[in-house]
């Protein structure tokens, strides 16, 4: 699904119980991972965070603008979405809405390095990706991420298990963040060949699948068609592009059908009818019952979100 999806609201601090009204922070601590919420009830600017382990930071009401790298990336952090951040890397953020009646909440989980690495060591060794080139791995230069379902209802299980008082926390926790750093290293793996599939037509045969995809998005695309251009059998293709990307090939072409759909309904000239033969879809109570599902709206409703 292509739609933004926030994670659970956790409970505001009463102003009573707030030891500062500027980055209030409690800590749930489990074996291997600590998780911190961040609430802020007052603007400010260039507050400094930083973390000894990798961090996954979720913003969950408000508004920041984060600067990270040194001030090299700097860009507005909203509901809906994540952010990785290296170890060691100072955060400097700016909180320009905050207020009591709009104040800011973040959750921001740090990792032992020590679990990310046997996660990785398992996926790379009875999962490896289809390139043998290419290995499982967090890539910290797609550190901002729109959540998608799976990372979100991921990170509310965790959230769930972190303030619960149950004698087993500590697996149920671990297990949860195995699955969590595989939705996100899926997520970063199918924004960057989206981002720049061109690129690497060459080296990654579903890079190469993709550009085939967008450029006959108008067209019937079958799966078979695909797994030809990848030299892969239909399973084989179907299975590795799942696992690598954490959607179905069949979804993803129904998304990039939506996705373009969009970008000519922005146009009012364009009508709805000929959005819908334009990205491959010949039935168009179809095309609505697709948009609704991948945009949460009809394409009518998307068009008024649009003035």
């Amino acid at each position: 699904m292509q739609r933004d999806f926030k994670p659970q609201l956790l409970p505001l601090k009463a102003e009573r119980d707030l030891k500062t009204l500027v980055e209030n922070r409690s800590v749930y601590t489990l074996q291997h991972c600590e998780l911190n919420v961040f609430e802020t009830h007052r603007q400010s600017e260039k507050v400094h965070l930083v973390f000894d382990d990798m961090v996954l930071t979720t913003m969950l009401r408000g508004k920041k603008v984060m600067h990270l790298f040194g001030g090299s990336k700097e860009f507005d952090y909203l509901p809906g979405e994540s952010v990785i951040v290296p170890g060691h890397e100072e955060m400097v953020i700016d909180f320009p809405e905050a207020d009591e009646q709009h104040p800011t909440q973040c959750i921001a989980l740090a990792v032992q390095a020590d679990l990310l690495q046997d996660t990785l060591n398992l996926l790379n060794e009875n999962f490896p990706k289809a390139e043998k080139s290419e290995n499982w791995k967090i890539d910290t230069s797609c550190f901002h991420l729109k959540n998608t379902f799976e990372i979100k209802t991921t990170i509310d299980r965790l959230l769930t298990v972190s303030t619960e008082n149950i004698a087993a926390k500590d697996v149920i926790a671990d297990f949860t963040l195995k699955e969590l750093f595989i939705r996100l290293m899926q997520t970063q793996a199918r924004k960057l060949i989206l981002e720049d599939y061109r690129k690497h037509t060459t080296g990654n045969r579903f890079a190469f699948a993709i550009e085939y995809i967008k450029a006959h998005i108008h067209e019937e695309i079958t799966i078979d068609k695909l797994s030809d251009l990848c030299y892969m059998s239909k399973p084989t293709f179907f299975r590795c592009f799942k696992r690598e990307f954490g959607i179905s090939p069949v979804d993803f072409i129904i998304q990039e059908r939506i996705r373009t759909a969009k970008k000519l309904l922005k146009d009012m000239n364009v009508t709805i009818s000929q959005a819908c033969y334009s990205v491959g879809i010949n039935n168009l109570s179809y095309f609505f019952k697709l948009f609704k599902r991948v945009e949460g709206i009809t394409p009518n409703e998307y068009r008024k979100n649009l003035n």
